[in-house]
């Protein structure tokens, strides 16, 4: 028997959203939030939710694009512009509240996973939440504009970068988690993925960079990561 699926619907930011849910076999689990590339929702992310409910969570993909995907560059690039980093970020706090207030989720906490724009909206819903989120996994974030305030952010941060990233190099990771560090005392652990480009993870990647050594290590890190911050122990 394996996990269930279901497109749900929730209260955002004074207006309806809607997303891709997908539970473990055992029907209850810690609660994540899988935040999509520029892409839209496509099948990569509901595949990543999909997995994450095999691993025993309670995944649920948002739909910041009210359902349009592409498969080309140049639209996904002005889908992303489009899209206020901060509208996304509080349309994706309703994500947050909504399996927070979901009896299949048992963690206290939710945890946030994105890809590419995705990436980058992790570092902000985050920031935003606060203590809400308790883990953060950023792949190789991307924003179209600078990072806001860091200082409400709590959740321990775990990124996945490639090396030879053709749109956010090594040096801008280091930068930016200096400033995560600067502003909030908590140093990140960021890792860099030798020979990978950007969206290393992403098995259908029009880029042709998958890579699926390192996408391994990134997710078997991931799933480390996020059992360690939010257990599987029920809420009180």
């Amino acid at each position: 028997m394996g996990n269930s699926v279901q497109n749900v619907s929730f209260a955002s930011n004074g207006s309806t959203a809607h997303g891709y849910l997908a539970l473990p076999e055992g029907g209850r689990g810690p609660g994540v939030v899988v935040i999509q590339e520029w892409w839209g929702l496509t099948s990569h992310i509901v595949d990543v939710a999909n997995r994450l409910a095999a691993e025993g969570f309670v995944a649920l993909a948002p739909d910041l694009f009210g359902g349009t995907t592409t498969h080309d560059a140049d639209e996904a690039g002005k889908l992303m512009r489009d899209l206020p980093v901060d509208q996304a970020a509080r349309d994706l706090g309703g994500a947050v509240d909504y399996l927070l207030a979901n009896d299949a989720v048992t963690s206290s906490t939710v945890g946030a996973v994105g890809f590419c724009m995705g990436g980058g909206f992790v570092l902000v819903l985050a920031a935003q939440q606060g203590d809400k989120i308790g883990a953060a996994v950023p792949f190789y974030g991307v924003l179209s504009e600078d990072y806001p305030s860091f200082e409400n952010l709590s959740a321990p941060l775990l990124g996945h970068f490639g090396e030879q990233d053709q749109m956010q190099s090594p040096d801008q990771v280091r930068q930016l988690a200096a400033s995560i560090e600067k502003q909030t005392g908590q140093r990140p652990d960021f890792r860099f993925y030798p020979g990978a480009g950007h969206a290393f993870f992403n098995d259908e990647n029009l880029l042709g960079t998958h890579d699926p050594e390192q996408a391994t290590k990134a997710w078997d890190a991931t799933l480390r990561f996020l059992r360690e911050q939010l257990g599987t122990s029920q809420r009180g």
